[in-house]
């Protein structure tokens, strides 16, 4: 039978979400725990992969069982197994064919920043908190969304030595709202490069923090290096949000 399932979890305690030889990933955990229910080897396909540290909300992986077991009951079977910080959501049957990775039309990331000298301790590995005393200028911030959104040559987001030979992509839609300290970044796009989402956010806060201008931003836009381009936000603040299917 044919799976797909919608995957939460907090990412401190992994490597990411791919298999890694010599430390715990995501995947494995959930593989391992689908293994003692299937009696053999089940390998699982994400829709993205998460690196070290950053959560998710609507992760979405498919697999193949030779067992026909209800969704429902699967998924309570699979938490079962699994430890407190991943979860399986929802669980439903997919067409044969169905692949969590290349059927997904969209990705969508949030990223989440608190402002302010002192953190709420509950919010700690789920937001960037941002301590520097300069406060983002949100028209600033919000023109560098517009900027960034469409199609652009993005090798200045891309983790230095990982870029690949075409490093154009899209961005559908990126936009930026306020509750309370907390900034939340949106962006949605079918894929994206190595760190793409936290370089995105380290430019911004460039921007709206004065350091760099928005002709700047332009110049990063035209294909320049990622030493031209600002810092790497922290991982803990970057959720994988949502995937969307036809």
């Amino acid at each position: 039978m044919n799976y797909s399932a919608t995957l939460s979890y907090i990412g401190k305690n992994y490597s990411g979400w791919q298999v890694q030889p010599d430390s715990v990933s995501v995947q494995q955990v959930i593989e391992s725990a689908l293994a003692k229910i299937e009696g053999c080897p089940v390998r699982i396909t994400g829709a993205g992969r998460t690196d070290k540290g950053v959560n998710a909300w609507g992760q979405v992986a498919s697999f193949s069982m030779r067992k026909d077991i209800a969704p429902d009951k699967l998924r309570l079977a699979v938490n079962f197994y699994l430890p407190d910080d991943i979860r399986i959501m929802t669980a439903r049957y997919v067409p044969e064919g169905f692949n969590a990775r290349y059927s997904a039309v969209s990705r969508e990331y949030r990223y989440f920043v608190y402002h302010g000298r002192v953190c709420p301790p509950m919010l700690h590995n789920f937001v960037w908190h941002r301590k520097s005393g300069v406060a983002w200028d949100m028209n600033l911030a919000r023109e560098a969304c517009r900027m960034i959104q469409g199609r652009h040559d993005f090798t200045a987001f891309c983790r230095a030595g990982e870029c690949p030979d075409d490093p154009h992509r899209t961005i559908d839609a990126l936009r930026i709202r306020n509750k309370g300290n907390i900034s939340i970044i949106t962006v949605k796009a079918q894929s994206f490069l190595t760190n793409m989402v936290r370089i995105i956010v380290g430019n911004i806060d460039a921007v709206a923090t004065g350091k760099k201008s928005l002709a700047w931003l332009d110049g990063l836009l035209a294909g320049k290096g990622r030493t031209e381009s600002a810092m790497t936000v922290p991982a803990c603040g970057l959720w994988f949000w949502r995937v969307n299917y036809d």
